[in-house]
């Protein structure tokens, strides 16, 4: 089934290169009949990358989708195309207060370095948190999100590594018969770009979270709450094969001893293009998240 988006929406000349359809609408059209209504939090800067690689996972689907976009307002931001795309296609939670959605997907941020309480708008993405609560049926938080989540929901403080985690990381699947693994292979490869761990131990122990799959170099990876209103994913499923590539040369911008991304650039040859081994458990998993949660 097609995905309804906003009208002019960068992502629909870009998808329909690879025969994804993609229905339009106004934004102020909000109600279309006998379809999920899916809302995305996107705080990446890359904001139409980002909003591609993830309508090209969510259009793996027997669903009719009703696709929102969500930012925060964020007016000491400096990026200004960034500023012009989302006034013209995206919502603020004052905007969809008193709205209710099926499933709302709230992306990674390049903030791994900075401690929570001193992010700009820490307490408008806290509000966003408490208010799915009762006007969201189902979450999928990835990377920093999930980070977030953990700390606003749980008290969990985040741990920084040393290094960045960045690279494709073998994974395994610890749970097959549960409905967001149903398919998984035993191992499968997910990319992850990220500053931050997660504590197996403290998980277990302090979280009624079910961890569905793990790394031995990443560490835990898929996350559900056992009501299975939150599904928590560590890395990147969603990225485009030059996504880490952009991410680590802008991070030797900063820092010329950035380590090269692990098990990525074919013999360690940055000149050399990455191969993409991760998009078909990519969408799997939110097929799965669909079909089994939202559905």
């Amino acid at each position: 089934m097609p995905i309804i988006v906003p009208e002019e929406l960068p992502a629909i000349n870009f998808l329909k290169k690879e025969n994804i359809i993609l229905l339009t609408k106004s934004k102020n059209y909000k109600k279309i009949f006998c379809s999920k209504k899916i809302i995305i939090l996107n705080l990446m800067f890359k904001k139409i990358d980002t909003e591609n690689q993830l309508i090209r996972l969510l259009s793996n689907s027997p669903l009719l989708i009703n696709l929102f976009l969500l930012c925060i307002n964020d007016s000491q931001s400096n990026n200004i195309s960034s500023i012009k795309h989302t006034k013209k296609f995206y919502f603020t939670l004052e905007e969809i207060y008193n709205e209710y959605f099926d499933g709302l997907i709230i992306t990674g941020a390049p903030l791994g370095l900075i401690n929570f309480t001193e992010i700009r708008y820490w307490k408008k993405f806290v509000k966003i948190i408490e208010w799915a609560k009762n006007h969201v049926n189902y979450v999928l938080s990835i990377c920093w999100s999930v980070q977030a989540i953990l700390n606003i929901l749980y008290d969990i403080p985040k741990k920084n590594n040393k290094f960045k985690l960045s690279g494709i990381f073998k994974h395994k699947t610890l749970f097959k018969n549960n409905l967001l693994t149903k398919g998984f292979d035993d191992y499968f490869f997910v990319p992850h770009s990220r500053y931050a761990n997660f504590s197996i131990d403290i998980i277990k122990n302090y979280t009624d979270l079910n961890i569905l799959s793990i790394s031995e170099k990443a560490g835990a990876y898929l996350l559900t709450s056992k009501n299975k209103k939150y599904t928590f994913i560590t890395g990147h499923p969603e990225y485009d094969a030059e996504t880490i590539a952009k991410e680590y040369k802008s991070d030797l911008n900063v820092n010329l001893k950035s380590l090269i991304p692990f098990n990525y650039f074919p013999n360690n040859d940055i000149s050399l293009t990455p191969k993409v081994n991760w998009r078909s458990h990519g969408n799997l998993l939110f097929s799965n998240w669909l079909h089994y949660f939202i559905c």
